[in-house]
Protein backbone atom coordinates (compact mmCIF):
# COMPACT_ATOMS: atom_id res chain seq x y z
CA UNK A 1 0.00 0.00 0.00
CA UNK A 2 1.77 3.43 -0.89
CA UNK A 3 2.32 5.70 1.95
CA UNK A 4 0.17 9.12 1.74
CA UNK A 5 1.52 12.07 0.50
CA UNK A 6 3.18 14.67 3.40
CA UNK A 7 2.02 17.70 1.73
CA UNK A 8 2.79 19.63 4.47
CA UNK A 9 5.95 17.78 5.15
CA UNK A 10 7.21 18.35 1.48
CA UNK A 11 5.66 22.08 1.25
CA UNK A 12 8.32 22.86 4.53
CA UNK A 13 10.84 21.20 2.78
CA UNK A 14 10.05 23.72 -0.65
CA UNK A 15 10.34 26.34 1.65
CA UNK A 16 13.61 25.71 3.17
CA UNK A 17 14.81 24.75 -0.54
CA UNK A 18 13.73 28.17 -1.43
CA UNK A 19 15.55 30.11 0.73
CA UNK A 20 18.62 27.81 1.84
CA UNK A 21 17.58 27.31 5.50
CA UNK A 22 19.74 23.80 5.68
CA UNK A 23 22.33 23.06 7.51
CA UNK A 24 24.41 24.55 10.53
CA UNK A 25 22.85 28.26 9.73
CA UNK A 26 18.90 27.44 10.04
CA UNK A 27 17.13 28.79 12.40
CA UNK A 28 19.37 31.96 12.46
CA UNK A 29 18.24 32.20 8.85
CA UNK A 30 14.75 31.52 9.74
CA UNK A 31 14.98 34.11 13.00
CA UNK A 32 16.45 36.83 10.70
CA UNK A 33 13.99 36.06 7.54
CA UNK A 34 10.40 36.42 10.02
CA UNK A 35 12.26 39.45 11.73
CA UNK A 36 13.03 41.80 8.35
CA UNK A 37 8.87 40.29 7.50
CA UNK A 38 7.36 41.41 10.70
CA UNK A 39 9.25 44.67 11.11
CA UNK A 40 8.19 45.29 7.30
CA UNK A 41 4.45 44.51 8.63
CA UNK A 42 4.75 46.58 11.38
CA UNK A 43 6.63 49.59 10.00
CA UNK A 44 3.53 50.01 7.04
CA UNK A 45 1.19 49.19 9.58
CA UNK A 46 2.12 52.13 11.73
CA UNK A 47 2.46 54.29 8.97
CA UNK A 48 -1.41 53.39 8.03
CA UNK A 49 -2.90 53.86 11.75
CA UNK A 50 -1.25 57.05 11.99
CA UNK A 51 -2.58 58.42 8.60
CA UNK A 52 -5.84 57.05 9.63
CA UNK A 53 -5.97 58.55 12.58
CA UNK A 54 -4.88 61.71 11.39
CA UNK A 55 -7.72 61.82 9.35
CA UNK A 56 -10.63 60.64 11.60
CA UNK A 57 -9.17 63.63 13.88
CA UNK A 58 -8.96 66.08 11.16
CA UNK A 59 -11.92 65.37 9.43
CA UNK A 60 -14.22 65.44 12.53
CA UNK A 61 -12.89 68.69 13.88
CA UNK A 62 -13.20 70.05 10.32
CA UNK A 63 -16.91 68.58 9.78
CA UNK A 64 -17.83 70.64 13.35
CA UNK A 65 -15.49 73.80 12.74
CA UNK A 66 -16.80 74.10 9.29
CA UNK A 67 -20.24 73.28 10.62
CA UNK A 68 -21.51 77.63 10.09
CA UNK A 69 -20.01 77.81 6.71
CA UNK A 70 -22.37 74.42 5.25
CA UNK A 71 -25.53 75.95 6.31
CA UNK A 72 -24.55 79.12 5.04
CA UNK A 73 -24.33 77.64 1.42
CA UNK A 74 -26.59 75.25 1.76
CA UNK A 75 -29.10 78.50 2.37
CA UNK A 76 -27.68 80.03 -0.41
CA UNK A 77 -27.79 76.88 -3.03
CA UNK A 78 -31.92 76.19 -2.03
CA UNK A 79 -32.89 79.89 -2.05
CA UNK A 80 -31.51 79.96 -5.41
CA UNK A 81 -33.28 77.26 -7.13
CA UNK A 82 -35.51 75.38 -4.60
CA UNK A 83 -32.92 72.22 -5.49
CA UNK A 84 -31.60 69.47 -3.59
CA UNK A 85 -28.39 71.05 -1.62
CA UNK A 86 -26.28 68.17 -1.81
CA UNK A 87 -25.10 66.25 -5.24
CA UNK A 88 -24.56 62.57 -4.76
CA UNK A 89 -22.18 60.70 -7.53
CA UNK A 90 -20.84 57.16 -7.40
CA UNK A 91 -16.74 57.49 -7.51
CA UNK A 92 -14.59 54.78 -7.43
CA UNK A 93 -12.42 53.83 -4.76
CA UNK A 94 -9.30 51.76 -3.35
CA UNK A 95 -8.68 48.43 -4.94
CA UNK A 96 -12.31 49.27 -7.52
CA UNK A 97 -14.88 50.02 -4.82
CA UNK A 98 -17.55 52.10 -5.62
CA UNK A 99 -19.02 54.37 -2.72
CA UNK A 100 -21.36 57.23 -2.57
CA UNK A 101 -19.43 60.41 -3.45
CA UNK A 102 -20.98 64.10 -1.85
CA UNK A 103 -20.77 67.82 -3.15
CA UNK A 104 -22.42 70.57 -2.85
CA UNK A 105 -24.47 71.26 -5.81
CA UNK A 106 -22.63 73.75 -8.04
CA UNK A 107 -24.85 73.16 -10.99
CA UNK A 108 -28.32 73.00 -12.05
CA UNK A 109 -30.91 70.09 -11.68
CA UNK A 110 -30.17 67.32 -14.15
CA UNK A 111 -27.01 68.62 -15.59
CA UNK A 112 -26.31 64.98 -16.22
CA UNK A 113 -28.30 64.31 -18.65
CA UNK A 114 -27.11 68.09 -20.42
CA UNK A 115 -23.41 66.72 -20.17
CA UNK A 116 -23.77 64.42 -23.05
CA UNK A 117 -24.61 67.39 -25.77
CA UNK A 118 -21.08 69.20 -24.72
CA UNK A 119 -18.79 66.49 -24.69
CA UNK A 120 -17.30 67.76 -27.44
CA UNK A 121 -16.73 71.22 -25.41
CA UNK A 122 -14.63 69.54 -23.14
CA UNK A 123 -10.88 71.46 -22.38
CA UNK A 124 -9.65 68.58 -21.77
CA UNK A 125 -9.60 67.46 -25.38
CA UNK A 126 -9.20 63.42 -26.46
CA UNK A 127 -9.35 62.77 -22.60
CA UNK A 128 -10.89 60.40 -20.50
CA UNK A 129 -11.73 63.47 -18.14
CA UNK A 130 -14.55 66.12 -18.81
CA UNK A 131 -13.50 69.60 -18.10
CA UNK A 132 -15.01 72.93 -19.32
CA UNK A 133 -14.23 76.22 -18.58
CA UNK A 134 -17.74 78.00 -19.09
CA UNK A 135 -19.92 75.36 -18.55
CA UNK A 136 -23.42 76.37 -19.04
CA UNK A 137 -24.57 74.21 -16.21
CA UNK A 138 -22.82 75.79 -13.34
CA UNK A 139 -25.16 78.45 -11.43
CA UNK A 140 -23.94 81.48 -10.07
CA UNK A 141 -23.62 80.48 -6.74
CA UNK A 142 -22.05 77.49 -8.13
CA UNK A 143 -19.02 79.41 -9.49
CA UNK A 144 -18.32 80.80 -6.40
CA UNK A 145 -18.06 77.30 -4.12
CA UNK A 146 -16.41 75.67 -7.23
CA UNK A 147 -13.78 78.85 -7.23
CA UNK A 148 -13.32 78.00 -3.65
CA UNK A 149 -13.89 74.40 -3.81
CA UNK A 150 -16.13 74.66 -0.80
CA UNK A 151 -18.59 72.41 -3.22
CA UNK A 152 -16.11 69.28 -1.98
CA UNK A 153 -16.12 70.24 1.62
CA UNK A 154 -18.62 67.30 1.87
CA UNK A 155 -16.64 64.75 1.05
CA UNK A 156 -14.75 65.60 4.70
CA UNK A 157 -17.88 62.83 5.20
CA UNK A 158 -16.34 60.33 3.30
CA UNK A 159 -12.78 60.90 4.87
CA UNK A 160 -14.32 60.12 8.52
CA UNK A 161 -15.66 57.03 7.23
CA UNK A 162 -12.55 55.90 6.13
CA UNK A 163 -13.66 55.52 2.10
CA UNK A 164 -11.24 59.03 1.28
CA UNK A 165 -8.20 59.91 3.03
CA UNK A 166 -7.12 64.06 3.06
CA UNK A 167 -4.55 62.86 0.56
CA UNK A 168 -4.33 60.88 -2.12
CA UNK A 169 -5.52 60.24 -5.94
CA UNK A 170 -9.03 61.97 -6.69
CA UNK A 171 -11.54 59.39 -6.91
CA UNK A 172 -12.85 58.71 -10.32
CA UNK A 173 -16.38 58.40 -12.20
CA UNK A 174 -17.14 55.13 -12.93
CA UNK A 175 -17.24 55.88 -16.78
CA UNK A 176 -13.37 57.08 -16.89
CA UNK A 177 -12.47 53.48 -14.68
CA UNK A 178 -13.90 51.68 -17.45
CA UNK A 179 -11.44 53.91 -19.88
CA UNK A 180 -8.47 53.19 -17.96
CA UNK A 181 -5.78 51.27 -19.36
CA UNK A 182 -3.83 48.53 -16.76
CA UNK A 183 -1.11 51.39 -16.05
CA UNK A 184 -3.99 54.00 -14.96
CA UNK A 185 -5.78 51.48 -13.12
CA UNK A 186 -2.52 51.55 -10.42
CA UNK A 187 -4.18 54.86 -9.35
CA UNK A 188 -6.98 52.46 -7.45
CA UNK A 189 -4.13 50.91 -5.44
CA UNK A 190 -4.98 53.35 -2.43
CA UNK A 191 -7.18 55.11 -1.02
CA UNK A 192 -8.63 58.23 -2.80
CA UNK A 193 -8.08 61.79 -1.45
CA UNK A 194 -9.86 64.81 -0.83
CA UNK A 195 -6.26 66.74 -2.34
CA UNK A 196 -3.96 65.18 -4.11
CA UNK A 197 -0.45 66.08 -5.62
CA UNK A 198 -2.23 67.05 -9.02
CA UNK A 199 -5.04 69.33 -7.42
CA UNK A 200 -1.65 71.30 -6.07
CA UNK A 201 -0.15 71.90 -9.09
CA UNK A 202 -3.05 73.19 -11.57
CA UNK A 203 -6.23 71.58 -10.67
CA UNK A 204 -8.12 71.16 -13.79
CA UNK A 205 -5.39 73.04 -16.12
CA UNK A 206 -3.44 69.49 -16.11
CA UNK A 207 -4.07 67.13 -18.55
CA UNK A 208 -5.18 63.96 -17.77
CA UNK A 209 -1.99 61.61 -18.75
CA UNK A 210 0.10 63.91 -16.50
CA UNK A 211 -2.60 63.21 -13.40
CA UNK A 212 -2.08 59.99 -13.64
CA UNK A 213 2.38 60.60 -13.71
CA UNK A 214 1.94 62.61 -10.51
CA UNK A 215 -0.31 60.36 -9.10
CA UNK A 216 1.81 57.39 -9.86
CA UNK A 217 5.01 59.37 -8.37
CA UNK A 218 2.45 59.99 -5.19
CA UNK A 219 1.42 55.99 -4.72
CA UNK A 220 5.82 55.16 -5.02
CA UNK A 221 6.81 57.78 -2.45
CA UNK A 222 3.69 58.48 -0.14
CA UNK A 223 4.38 59.16 3.83
CA UNK A 224 3.22 61.42 6.56
CA UNK A 225 5.92 63.62 5.61
CA UNK A 226 4.75 64.23 2.42
CA UNK A 227 0.31 64.03 3.23
CA UNK A 228 1.29 67.13 5.28
CA UNK A 229 3.23 68.97 2.19
CA UNK A 230 -0.08 68.47 0.17
CA UNK A 231 -2.15 69.86 2.88
CA UNK A 232 -0.10 73.00 3.40
CA UNK A 233 -0.12 73.45 -0.19
CA UNK A 234 -3.34 72.69 -0.90
CA UNK A 235 -4.36 76.14 1.24
CA UNK A 236 -2.78 78.58 -1.50
CA UNK A 237 -3.84 76.63 -4.41
CA UNK A 238 -7.88 77.27 -3.02
CA UNK A 239 -7.50 80.96 -1.88
CA UNK A 240 -5.87 81.67 -5.65
CA UNK A 241 -8.24 78.99 -7.37
CA UNK A 242 -5.84 78.32 -9.89
CA UNK A 243 -7.58 75.40 -12.38
CA UNK A 244 -11.09 75.49 -10.61
CA UNK A 245 -13.96 75.60 -12.96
Amino acid sequence: MQAPLDIDGRRTELIEELYGLYGKGTLRMRLRFFRKKYAWVAITGGAWAIKRSFDILASLAALLLLSPLFLVVAAGIWFTDRGPVLYWQKRVGKWGREFPFPKFRSMMVGADTVKDAILEQSDHEESITFKMKKDPRVTGIGRVIRKLSIDELPQLWCVLKGEMSLVGPRPPLPREVALYTLADRRRLDVTPGLTSIWAVSGRGDIPFERQVELDLQYIESRSIRTDLKILLKTIPAVLFGRGAY
